[in-house]
């Protein structure tokens, strides 16, 4: 085959690969959370080590493609690879869960041991996986060139190509793979794209004849640049790698503020952001073969990155939103993201395809025309240090920019560095060119006098009531208190999204959340509360007398935000009968077997991101091993239709077969042994002056006021499950709630149970 048909024939394998690449990064994330938890930390960590695999691999493996005469081949042999890899990578995941479980005992009170070992073990899981699709690009760059060059518009392509498979892997990954097909089958799904694509590149390179008579030399500049140049462009990319990842972790941040949280939110910004890279690609690859003055192409480009990034968040002012005629043709379940849609690409698409442009530039500027028998080792170091810039931007950006510069802050510094490396590059060659000197200098006048005007998160954060209290971005959340002085006034969100607010209705709710399976346990001594939110949950709790209650929140952030409803929640924080730390639950619960005689949870809302780790069947059973025998949990069923209520309730009852349901029916209630209540005690509760103003809290006076509460006894709640799986790790279809079928409503208002069925004789 020669060059021009094996080149296509290469961006087809690319693509496919670039599928495979971007699933495996959202299954391994996602099952990595589930033992590591969902905190910033861990995901950091997690992506970091995703990322170092990538740029190991592509700097070992522009040497090795240097010195094979079948790189292709070597190509094909690494996809399969990958392919077996990810196949292990499920029982390989479950080794890691056993063993940080098991070591974590022994360094708990460590946090810098604690956090080695949360870098270390999945380092482990996924560096020989990652450093082999990082060498996929330089194999296939080096396949391209055969003996004819042509090394700027092949990388372009190429590239490109890898980018689009990229998209379509995370839609695929997002909409499709782990909600209706889950997890594990997944991994295997992506693997056979592997086997597939390597024993295509593998027959390839045996049909292929390398030939010279088919090369199209790269035209180039006058002069090839110095190697200082060349250095300057090298540190460039590495620079614009930092900034790239630093300013897509703000625009998830901000775009999540202005659209609220959801799992095809991030998905759509995700696939936005690759279209970009993709759409700049291929729009510069027939143009990569003319001659130019590539230097200062690459000058213009990265100016225009820093200007189009510094006003990229204006258009969110006023929420975008796609045409009528576009949401009236979509069914209502998906009508719904069309605003993502919309305000992805009004803020992130722009930018996006300068970074697509600049990297083939780039690349072809470092890396030569590709004559060189040192080719694809250059091209090797060129994508690694790229790939090492993006992971100090993304943990930069999560850890120091966000917390200290604030979102605002953050994007004009990232911009900046796009600013700058573009004005090192001009002052390298600005003597020859005055003219473009100066257009430089008027571009970094304009970022000046417009960085002024960039919008700051707090204008995008939608205020239900009153004026804004507290504001602040944290690692993990951006967290804001608004309103005014006294009760039923007070709101607080996290990424703009409701979590908490001061209204005697929620706070009464939230009263009967904590308190409920206080007052069913016959002796409670230790209780665990997980999420604090505005703190009435923990708050009513703290006041059951004599019990020790322990709070796990996520956030920081919300912890600090908790203090501006000391109103409503008892000033829990400050109690001397609760500890509350910053922690993720599900890791918490894995050091916690058998601690609790009582277990709740905040109201969750089901479908935000990283909800479904809370609502399903394996957390349920964490919940269940950290209770002390005897226990009683209970969790808010948040699901606004019937089949999400069966699941999360066919998720409960795996772990406590012995439910009952109280309330509107939404208050799951779950016994670890047969449900046993004691009229007489609940009767002492109410006739003891200490314990009155706390049953108060849930409008108990009577025992009758109770037996109204209660909705269904093991054996009803079983017949409101219905048949059916369980909502699971495995298939997180509360968050993906678009793949949930249509069914009629739910009625629970006829189902009356009789208390006296679980009352002890």
């Amino acid at each position: 085959m020669r060059g021009r048909a094996l080149v296509p024939a290469l961006a087809g394998l690319l693509f496919f690969s670039g599928v495979s690449a971007i699933v495996y990064q959202v299954l391994w994330l996602r099952v990595l959370s589930l033992t590591f938890g969902v905190t910033v930390y861990a995901a950091s960590t997690v992506l970091a080590a995703f990322m170092a695999g990538l740029a190991a691999g592509s700097f070992l493996a522009g040497r090795v493609a240097d010195r094979t005469p079948h790189p292709l081949r070597v190509f094909g042999a690494v996809e399969i690879l990958i392919g077996l890899c990810a196949i292990l990578s499920p029982w390989a995941l479950a080794a890691v869960h056993a063993g940080y479980v098991a070591v974590f005992a022994r360094v708990a009170d460590s946090p810098i041991a604690a956090g080695t070992i949360q870098f270390i073990l999945p380092f482990l899981v996924l560096i020989v996986p990652t450093a082999l699709m990082g060498a996929t690009l330089p194999l296939v760059m080096k396949s391209s060139l055969t003996r004819s060059g042509a090394l700027g518009s092949r990388a372009a392509l190429l590239y490109a190509s890898n980018t689009a498979g990229a998209i379509a892997g995370a839609l695929a990954a997002g909409f499709y793979f782990v909600p209706h097909v889950g997890l594990r089958k997944s991994f295997l799904l992506a693997a056979s794209v592997n086997a597939l694509v390597g024993l295509g590149a593998i027959a390839l390179s045996f049909a292929t004849v390398p030939a010279g008579s088919d090369a199209v030399a790269e035209a180039s500049a006058a002069e090839e640049p110095s190697a200082l140049v060349r250095g300057l462009v090298l540190a460039t990319f590495a620079i614009s790698g930092f900034a790239s990842l630093g300013l897509e972790i703000v625009w998830f941040r901000v775009l999540a503020i202005s659209l609220g949280p959801s799992s095809y939110a991030f998905t759509l910004m995700l696939a936005t952001v690759l279209a970009g890279i993709a759409l700049g690609s291929a729009i510069i690859t027939p143009v990569m073969r003319r001659r130019a003055d590539w230097l200062q192409v690459l000058v213009v480009l990265q100016s225009g990155a820093a200007l189009i990034a510094l006003r990229s968040l204006h258009g969110l002012r006023r929420a975008p939103r796609a045409p009528d005629w576009l949401e009236s043709i979509w069914p209502a379940s998906i009508a719904h993201l069309l605003p993502a849609v919309a305000a992805s690409v009004s803020a992130i698409l722009p930018t996006a395809i300068f970074f697509g442009l600049a990297f083939p530039v780039g690349l072809r500027l470092w890396a030569g025309d590709g004559n060189s028998p040192r080719a694809a080792a250059r091209v090797g170091v060129f994508y690694s240090l790229n790939v090492v810039g993006g992971i100090l931007g993304s943990v930069a950006a999560g850890f120091l920019l966000l917390p200290y510069l604030t979102s605002r802050g953050s994007l004009i510094a990232l911009a900046a560095l796009f600013l700058l490396s573009a004005l090192a590059l001009q002052a390298a060659i600005g003597r020859r060119r005055p003219i473009a000197a100066a257009l430089a200098v008027a571009a970094a006048i304009v970022f000046v006098v417009r960085a002024g005007d960039v919008p700051g998160s707090a204008r995008f954060t939608r205020f239900a009531s009153g004026p804004l209290l507290w504001h602040e971005e944290g690692v993990q959340t951006t967290v804001t208190v608004s309103g005014g002085p006294g009760t039923g006034n007070r709101v607080m969100y996290i990424d703009s999204h409701h979590q908490a607010n001061d209204s005697p209705n929620m706070v009464f709710v939230h009263a009967r959340i904590g308190l409920l399976p206080a007052i069913l346990h016959p002796q409670p001594r230790r209780a665990l509360v997980v999420g604090l939110g505005g703190g009435a949950t923990a708050g009513a709790l703290s006041q059951y007398p004599g019990l020790r209650v322990d709070v796990v929140e996520l956030s920081g952030g919300v912890v600090r935000g908790s203090e501006f409803f000391r109103h409503i929640n008892f000033d829990v924080l400050h109690r001397g009968n609760v500890t509350a730390r910053v922690d993720d639950a599900r890791n918490f619960l894995l050091r916690m077997p058998g601690r609790y005689d009582v277990i709740t949870a905040d109201a969750i809302i089901p479908t935000n991101p990283g909800a479904n780790n809370l609502y399903s069947a394996e957390y349920f059973h964490l919940v269940r091993h950290a209770l002390a025998p005897g226990g009683i949990a209970l969790h808010w069923n948040g699901a606004d239709s019937p089949p999400e209520h069966r699941l999360i309730l066919r998720a409960f009852m795996s772990a406590f077969p012995n439910t009952t349901l109280w309330a509107d029916g939404k208050l799951m209630v779950g016994w670890t042994d047969p449900p046993a209540l004691s009229r007489a005690r609940i009767e002492s509760l109410l006739d003891n002056p200490e314990t009155r103003p706390m049953m108060a809290l849930m409008n108990l006076q009577r025992f009758d006021h109770l037996a109204r509460m209660f909705r269904a006894n093991p054996a009803q709640a079983r017949g409101i499950a219905g048949d059916g799986p369980p909502l699971t790790d495995d298939r997180p279809l509360i968050e993906y709630f678009v793949r949930l079928p249509p069914e009629r409503p739910l009625d629970l208002g006829s189902v009356r149970g009789d208390i006296s069925t679980i009352l002890q004789p």
